[in-house]
């Protein structure tokens, strides 16, 4: 019999390219050597280009889902994605607070292609309810500056520990330079900066395989430090293999 693969619980959008959300945890983690346990948080209207509709999921179903399913398994890890209402904060941070083991959030607040994802109740709820309880944020630089109530991107990580993050990961990928500078903050330690060469393309789904990438490898039992580090790796060459299945941004190609 083979060995048993880590359970990865993710609650993420459904997205119909398969470029982000939910598609994009689960070749992730597949390739990571994790199992996958997926739960749709909302449903999308969008292409390559950007999101034009979303649909959440009622946060009561999402809740019995999460009981039945945490009846009968116990995942090592957490990854949570775009959340589709302000109602499913709680739901989450019990969820979170029942399972006990690391937990990483890309807070999707809003489409690369532009649109708003998340409205202020949302976002407060965010901040007052999910941020103690992760153990990494991995927001992009305009996620950071709205969830940290600042446009100075060097204030955002240490705001956002003030909040009650454990770990943030600010990813640098739509600023401007030749370089991605992705920056690591924790407490009591100076900010850790990873440089990697932009390429060519831009991206739909790169915060989420990056998120996915770290929260897999984290239910495999890596420690933090070498999770970003090996996460950051793996994702800069996906999205370097990207492919194009429409007519926008490019998929990040998430194999072994």
């Amino acid at each position: 019999m083979p060995a048993p693969r880590p359970l990865l619980l993710c609650l993420s959008g459904l997205d119909p390219t398969g470029g982000a959300g939910l598609q994009a945890d689960i070749e992730t983690a597949a390739a990571l050597g994790a199992h996958a346990l997926g739960l749709v948080t909302a449903l999308t209207v969008q292409d390559t280009r950007n999101v034009a509709e979303v649909a959440p999921t009622d946060a009561a179903l999402l809740e019995r889902q999460l009981r039945r399913l945490l009846d009968d398994v116990r995942p090592q890890a957490i990854k949570l994605g775009l959340l589709g209402s302000a109602a499913q904060v709680p739901v989450v941070g019990r969820a979170i607070d029942r399972c006990r083991v690391p937990v990483v959030c890309d807070p999707v607040l809003r489409a690369g292609g532009g649109a708003e994802l998340a409205g202020a109740g949302l976002v407060q709820a965010l901040r007052e309810e999910l941020l103690p309880r992760l153990t990494l944020l991995t927001p992009n630089a305009a996620e950071a500056r709205r969830l940290a109530g600042t446009d100075a991107l060097e204030d955002c990580g240490p705001r956002l520990l003030r909040a009650g993050c454990a770990n943030v990961l600010v990813t640098g990928g739509d600023e401007p330079g030749t370089e991605v500078v992705n920056t690591w903050f924790t407490a009591g330690a100076a900010p850790r900066h990873f440089r990697w060469p932009r390429l060519p393309e831009t991206f739909h789904g790169a915060g989420c395989t990056l998120a996915a990438a770290v929260a897999a490898l984290l239910a495999g039992g890596a420690a933090l430090d070498q999770a970003i580090a090996q996460a950051q790796a793996w994702t800069h060459a996906a999205l370097a293999q990207a492919i194009a299945v429409g007519g926008g941004r490019r998929i990040p190609w998430r194999r072994p």
